[in-house]
């Protein structure tokens, strides 16, 4: 804690002194801590997400399938169709899935870009320029306005130096730096942004000069810890990936359980089953296992991973035209059910950008010159101020009330100035005009006031009364009761060019003109946004490094609290073990004065309470957190890269309202892909029981070739078809969805299954009137019936699409028609029929002849899946109100 020892104790500490290092003993020191970088992550290699990618127990599956039916086709001289098809399948979705993950982490990168390229140090005595990796603890670094700070060092000289340090601490406002020894809390530390004798790597020195000694440099740096936390931070897995992998553990032991029964019914009904086997005859074993292969791909749904894959990537193109860039995929369906969003307040809930919003004066065209003239900043080309942030606000809002600073400063030309100090807290700057002579001073109303003896009133001079002191300190506290920062301005007219430009000297015998209160003003559309969040259900925190004070207003004002008992200091939160912080979270919206890890275990406590939290945030101090939480936000325009390439979804407009669009398409994805899952799976469901049934009976219904046709490209254009699905009405108006529910909550597993048996039965029924016309009804191998129940299974879950528009309400209802849906649908009836009537095709598939009035009485039959699935949905509807009652 060096911020707690002199300047003195630190440079013996560090065996060091104010002619620095010698270069031979900085060396050293390199050797010792390393060089003055950060450490970067290891990526993992494209081999091994690609296994990763193949050891998804459904993937297994297909793998085994695809090795049964390659040793079925080499031993009895059979098609290879079946093996190339799940094999171009496996490969596929294993590719799909690195090109998915292939987006390295580049944060760590990203801070290594943010540190200084060279500094300036003293060693051996003299100033040198070298490489800011090159730095060693000990070093003397001299920092001036412009420079990056290149590691954390104690200052030991400062003219009043500020530094830029929101990034890293949150903080609007730039840091007054000074060589001073601090004193430590309560808890024998000091907050980091209260550490006003540091700087820190990755810091910018805005104003005046100063002097320090490293004391850490690379990965011992605050930086280098925040680098840390990423390294550690683990990525979970999102509530879709978690269902997802519930689901195909569910299918691979489904298959695994049916071909077991299958085999085991098999055995006991072909009383000669184990004999053949004994005398080598393994006809009965290679006809048991094509069920099983059957059943493999009828039970997982092949297009599933691709058809999620594919409808989040359609939702993210419709995000990114609405200025919300997803870099994980996954990350868009994690909004839809985000119930906590943790948003840091500079810049992401204001401007991060000081305003004067109130002004308390008796001549506001003298007082905007006053601020505008005694300041350091300057107009730039685009018409805005350049320099320091609070500076900047006085020259801008001048020149809103028709004081061009740089018109002015031609015409009252700078001839002396006593600069700002943090003792006196006052600048004063003496201009000359035609002979004669003004001094300007701004500063603390209280300091300033002191030395003031008359004021401008009624526009006029008027002598400074008890009273005239009373409104000015009253209007003071007004507006720092209000979170406003208060800065005063006085004047004094010299009849001739002062001698001495001395503080003491000039800063006497002051006119008063007036009080400036500025704020980091909220963002425009964010009160909006936050009452939209609220009737979503999502409860909005804020985390911040600045003032409590400051951070109470701002969220009352947004109405985020009501009462400053709902906000807790960084410090407070130091004292409250992680025990009792777990129970006491709920009870907290505002956090102020925290560091990085404050952040992290706030969002790790709310996800410890089951809830969904999202982190938005602009500065580095962000990232751990953005990281560590199961959605993290990153500002586009005002946030640092690191930021950026540690979030799963960027802000292009640096709009918190964007974050209202987002959610609401979150929502209408998983909606949309809870269809497509309930619609896919239903249909395996009926391939599932189609095929167990028919085996168990004697005859085969269906080939894998068939199944495979069905799931990829029969069903697969319907299933991304609903994932273009307008939302609900009600989207934005119902809680998020609980994470813990699974996929088949809400009813949907009751309807795949009543569903997946209906298009069982009618493709039954398909195969059954097909037999009758080619020479009798009966259950057995013919090729008419498995070419009429392919069209009917076919043609019945293409329809069965259109059912799934909305799972509960009529598709009748639906005032806006799904063209993409219409298209695929017409697309797939196409296919099928060209598989039964195109001669070469019809005979890869081995199907029969049938002629056009039995395929009208397929898809005649397939057609009743519509009515059907209306009729359940009434009966749902009035089941459903009767309930309510």
């Amino acid at each position: 804690m060096f911020y707690l020892k002199s300047s003195e104790e630190v440079l013996s500490e560090l065996h060091t002194g104010a002619a620095g290092l010698s270069s031979a003993e900085a060396g050293k020191r390199i050797e010792r801590d390393g060089k003055n970088k950060l450490a970067e992550a290891k990526k993992e290699s494209l081999a091994h997400m690609f296994l990763r990618q193949l050891a998804d127990p459904m993937i297994i599956i297909l793998i085994v399938a695809a090795v049964i039916s390659a040793v079925i086709a080499v031993t009895q001289d059979e098609s290879f169709a079946d093996v190339i098809i799940i094999g171009v399948v496996v490969i596929l979705n294993a590719v799909l899935g690195v090109y998915q993950e292939n987006k390295a982490e580049a944060a760590i990168e990203a801070l290594q870009q943010m540190t200084a390229a060279t500094s300036k140090v003293i060693r051996d005595g003299v100033l040198r320029i070298v490489k800011s990796e090159d730095v060693a603890v000990g070093d003397i670094v001299i920092l001036e306005a412009g420079d990056s700070v290149p590691a954390d060092a104690r200052i030991i000289e400062s003219a009043s130096m500020k530094v830029e340090e929101s990034a890293l601490t949150g903080e609007s406002v730039p840091a007054n730096k000074t060589s001073e020894i601090l004193r430590a809390g309560e808890n024998g530390d000091v907050p980091l942004g209260d550490r006003v004798n540091m700087v820190y790597m990755g810091s910018t020195v805005v104003y005046g000069r100063g002097k320090a000694v490293v004391t850490a440099t690379g990965m011992n740096t605050e930086m280098g810890k925040i680098a840390d936390a990423l390294a550690k931070a683990e990525d979970g897995k999102t509530p879709l990936q978690i269902k997802l992998a519930e689901l195909s553990k569910i299918l691979t032991f489904l298959v695994i359980e049916i071909s077991v029964v299958i085999f085991a019914v098999t055995a006991i009904k072909d009383g000669n089953f184990i004999a053949d086997i004994k005398s080598g005859e393994f006809k009965p074993v290679i006809d048991t296992l094509m069920v099983a292969v059957s059943l493999a791909v009828a039970a997982i749904p092949e297009g599933l991973a691709a058809v999620v894959t594919i409808v989040l990537s359609i939702g993210v193109t419709r995000m990114s035209k609405k200025n919300a860039v997803i870099r994980k995929l996954t990350a868009v369906e994690t909004l839809g059910c985000t119930q906590i969003i943790c948003s840091d307040k500079t810049g992401t809930l204001t401007q991060n950008k000081m305003t004067v919003v109130r002004e308390f004066t008796g001549d506001s065209r003298l007082m905007a010159q006053a601020m505008a003239q005694c300041s350091d900043s300057r107009l730039g080309e685009s018409g805005e101020a350049e320099g320091e942030p609070t500076e900047n606000a006085l020259v801008n809002y001048a020149l809103k009330t028709g004081v061009n600073k740089t018109e002015y400063d031609l015409k009252f030309r700078r001839i002396g100035e006593a600069p700002f100090d943090s003792m006196r807290k006052m600048m004063s700057t003496v201009h000359e005009y035609g002979g004669e002579y003004i001094q300007f001073t701004k500063g603390a109303p209280d300091e300033l006031l002191k030395n003031c003896t008359r004021m401008v009133k009624n526009g006029g001079i008027a002598e400074l009364t008890d009273a005239d002191r009373r409104l000015i300190a009253a209007e003071n506290k007004e507006m720092a009761d209000k979170a406003l920062r208060v800065l005063a301005a006085a004047y004094r007219p010299h009849g001739s060019l002062p001698a001495d430009f001395g503080a003491d000297a000039l800063e006497t015998d002051l006119i008063f003109i007036g009080l400036y209160g500025m704020i980091d003003p909220i963002r425009p559309e964010v009160r909006a946004s936050i009452d939209e969040c609220r009737r979503a259900g999502i409860r909005p925190i804020m985390i911040t490094g600045d003032h409590v004070d400051t951070a109470v207003a701002i969220a009352k004002e947004l109405t985020i609290i009501s009462d400053s008992s709902e906000a807790i200091t960084g410090t407070q939160l130091d004292a409250i073990p992680d025990e009792r912080f777990a129970e006491d979270v709920v009870k907290y919206s505002v956090y102020a004065r925290v560091r990085p890890e404050h952040k992290v275990r706030i969002v790790n406590a709310w996800r410890a309470l089951g809830k969904i939290t999202a982190m938005t945030g602009d500065g580095v101090n962000d990232a751990p957190s953005i990281k560590a939480a199961d959605i993290g936000v990153g500002m586009g325009i005002t946030g640092t890269d690191v930021t950026k390439n540690v979030a799963d979804m960027v802000l292009a407009d640096d709009n918190f309202a964007t974050i209202v669009s987002a959610v609401e398409e979150g929502r209408r994805i998983y909606d949309n892909i809870r269809k497509a899952i309930q619609f896919l799976l239903s249909s395996n469901l009926s391939e599932v029981i189609s095929i167990f049934a028919a085996t168990m009976i004697g005859f085969s219904i269906l080939k894998p070739v068939h199944l495979l046709w069905i799931n990829l490209i029969t069903d697969s254009f319907p299933a991304l078809a609903l994932g273009m699905e307008m939302p609900e009405k009600d989207v934005m108006s119902r809680p998020p969805r609980d994470p813990k529910k699974g996929i088949f909550s809400g009813g949907v597993g009751a309807d795949i299954l009543y569903q997946g048996i209906m298009v069982s039965v009618l493709t039954f029924a398909s195969y059954l009137v097909g037999t009758a016309l080619d020479g009798g009804l009966r259950f057995a191998d013919s090729g008419v019936g498995l070419t009429m129940a392919f069209i009917t299974m076919s043609i019945a879950e293409t329809l069965h699409a259109f059912n799934m528009r909305t799972v509960r309400r009529s598709v009748f209802s639906l005032k806006k028609q799904n063209k993409f849906l219409l298209g695929s649908m017409a697309f797939s009836f196409a296919l099928t029929t060209a598989v039964v009537f195109v001669p070469g095709i019809r005979y890869a598939f081995g199907f029969e002849s049938i002629g056009f009035v039995r395929y009208i009485i397929a898809v005649g039959i397939a057609a009743l899946v519509i009515p059907i699935v209306e009729t359940v949905k009434l009966i749902q509807r009035k089941t459903r109100r009767k309930k309510t009652k």
